[in-house]
């Protein structure tokens, strides 16, 4: 509710309701541990909904592929295993080609195996673009953050790459 939300060199904490649509609209993708699919859609259909919205929207079968799932491209949510919506989930954040992914828990619902899989697929896709995850397991913020900032209660206990004066000017 306070603060500066700095992206691009413009303040979004100042911007308008429209500015701030369509920042959320072009510029962040999201990823959320309910997967929040469509059922009634197949996967590609998921994403092309998405790429419908947004102006810069990459073709949904290039994301699917991202993600190693052309072969399910037109297979429903309900055809499909946890961590196979997951993945539709992550092509569904990089179809609309944001600079910014926000990934909510993104392995909270998986298997071991599955998570590990998923974290892959997102430091993959950090090498290109800014991902930030909300994490309750330490072990996976651990092995695959550049950067853990750590909050209770709404407050920062913890950052293990503080921001200096000279990065805030850039």
């Amino acid at each position: 509710t306070t603060g500066e939300v700095i992206f691009d060199g413009k303040d979004y904490a100042k911007a308008s309701e429209g500015e701030l649509t369509d920042f959320r609209r072009n510029a962040v993708g999201f990823i959320f541990q309910a997967y929040n699919l469509m059922p009634t859609l197949t996967a590609e259909e998921n994403l092309n909904f998405i790429g419908e919205l947004s102006e810069n929207s990459m073709p949904a079968v290039d994301a699917l592929k991202s993600v190693g799932l052309y072969e399910k491209r037109k297979n429903y949510p309900g055809q499909m295993s946890g961590g196979q919506q997951q993945r539709v989930s992550i092509a569904r954040a990089l179809v609309g080609n944001p600079d910014i992914i926000l990934a909510d828990e993104p392995t909270g619902t998986l298997d071991t195996e599955t998570s590990v899989q998923i974290m892959e697929i997102l430091k993959e896709i950090s090498k290109e673009r800014l991902v930030i995850m909300v994490t309750h397991n330490p072990e996976l913020a651990d092995k695959y953050s550049t950067r853990i900032v750590r909050m209770l209660d709404g407050i920062i206990t913890s950052d293990s790459r503080p921001v200096n004066d000279e990065e805030k000017e850039m």
